[in-house]
């Protein structure tokens, strides 16, 4: 690789150069209606569970049900991407949910039965989102892709509060009408990858296929017994611990912070939920656009431990504003960490196993915020809501602290990348020893070549996506 191009490959890159690439722009506007639609969903679904049944617990039912997949079997919905080409699982995934939602839009039944059809249509979240994060690094190359995971993620954001504010707006008049909306989103979601997106061969061919029990433990043996994955893991999970404590404790929170109607108690309330996405947005958009990759790359760590550091200050009490203030530095710090670590995780790892790891990481994601939120909630029961989260804070900056410690040298994330490029063949080997993958010594009779060469090879960068 001349230095010519090695430069290019490191350079900064800028908003325009990633989305002057077709194919990205199409993932890009069938990932933003689909999420756009998600939300509008959530929001009708449990006005419409609510207003069938009368109950809050079928009508939060309705709401968490999404998340189910993800907790009872991601990883192993997430292998299938790798057995398919990668366009035609989102295409397909984004079919079957249009039909599903647009049978619930459309037809009167019971809750019970609403309910077990939007679990069958969350089922193909976990492929469909696989098969785009495997997808980005063939499209994007070098610091393209790290920003263009850094635009996704705060187009998520955006989404999560417009679909919200849109879907609760549409459902109060006609729910079904949001329900209908949303289908009609992945209908234009399924056309836009069809036609904008190049037909690939699957990751995994035929020939390389085992048990998807056992490619699913691969994905996780990938992960958790290479050193460097396991380090870039265990921060994410750590920050994600402590990340989402505000949005799941706000309601309860708003509640002890005086003020005696309703309508004030639920501005305090949407002033903390909307703090959080509201400082990912910004910060996504600021560390992308003005940080050099290097840079990036420097301040993972600290954008680590600034998450839950920021919401220390809760120990003092602060008022909603206050609370908000914390809660967006915390979007902010969370935003500067999550694309510049997504970035060096794949490019580690080799094609083929791109989606299984997404499954991990991404069921991992979920357990963490799950986790966070019910132990802060019970510990909150017997305590006050600001002790429990500056406690709870200050035990995530000595957790992320300790985990920095095993974070890798530059040295060996290059020998990861390395061996990834040289185990990309067009189809997935074989797992190899977790050992290896961080030596750059020759594996399986692989042709070694010059280290750059390799890296390019690799298509260089890329939340953990949402």
């Amino acid at each position: 690789m001349s230095d010519e191009a090695r430069a290019a490959a490191e350079r900064q890159a800028t908003f325009r150069e990633v989305f002057s690439q077709p194919e990205y722009r199409a993932v890009y506007l069938a990932s933003a209606l689909s999420w756009f639609g998600d939300y509008i969903s959530k929001a009708a679904v449990t006005v419409l569970v609510y207003e069938q049944t009368q109950s809050v617990a079928m009508s939060a039912a309705a709401f968490a049900i999404s998340y189910l997949p993800w907790l009872l079997g991601g990883p192993l919905l997430a292998t299938i991407a790798e057995r398919s080409p990668y366009r035609t699982v989102m295409v397909s995934a984004d079919l079957i949910r249009m039909v599903l939602v647009g049978v619930i839009a459309l037809i009167e039944m019971p809750a019970a039965l609403l309910l077990v059809l939007i679990f069958l249509c969350t089922l193909a979240n976990p492929p469909s989102q696989a098969a785009r994060s495997a997808l980005l690094p063939l499209i994007l190359t070098g610091d393209r892709l790290v920003v263009g995971l850094s635009v996704n993620l705060t187009t998520g954001q955006a989404a999560q509060v417009a679909g919200y504010l849109a879907g609760a707006a549409v459902a109060a008049v006609n729910p079904r009408l949001a329900l209908a909306v949303d289908a009609g989103t992945y209908a234009l979601s399924a056309l836009l990858i069809r036609f904008g997106v190049r037909s690939r061969p699957p990751a995994m061919t035929a020939a390389h296929r085992s048990h998807l029990l056992r490619e699913t433990a691969d994905g996780f043996r990938i992960v958790f017994g290479t050193p460097v994955l396991r380090s870039i893991a265990v921060l994410v999970f750590a920050a994600m611990l402590f990340a989402i404590v505000p949005e799941g404790l706000a309601a309860a929170w708003a509640a002890t912070l005086g003020g005696d109607s309703e309508a004030h108690r639920g501005f305090s309330q949407g002033v903390i939920m909307a703090a959080s996405p509201a400082g990912f947005i910004i910060g996504g958009l600021v560390t992308a656009r003005l940080l050099r990759p290097d840079v990036r790359r420097a301040l993972i760590r600290p954008f680590a431990v600034i998450a839950p550091l920021s919401l220390v200050p809760a120990l003092f009490g602060p008022s909603a504003m206050g609370i908000a203030a914390m809660a967006a530095v915390c979007g902010f710090a969370v935003a500067g960490m999550m694309p510049a670590a997504n970035g060096l995780f794949v490019q580690a790892l080799p094609h083929g196993f791109r989606a299984r790891a997404f499954g991990v990481m991404q069921s991992g994601t979920q357990i963490m915020q799950g986790a966070a939120v019910l132990a802060t909630g019970v510990l909150a029961e017997h305590n006050p809501i600001p002790r429990v989260v500056g406690l709870w804070s200050l035990a995530g900056v000595v957790l992320i602290l300790l985990a920095s410690t095993q974070w890798p040298s530059a040295d060996r994330f290059n020998a990861l990348v390395a061996a990834a490029g040289r185990a990309k063949s067009g189809t997935a080997p074989p797992p190899p020893p977790p050992a290896p993958l961080d030596q750059p010594a020759r594996r399986n009779g692989a042709h070694q070549g010059d280290a750059h060469d390799v890296v390019e090879q690799v298509r260089l960068p890329g939340k953990i996506e949402r």
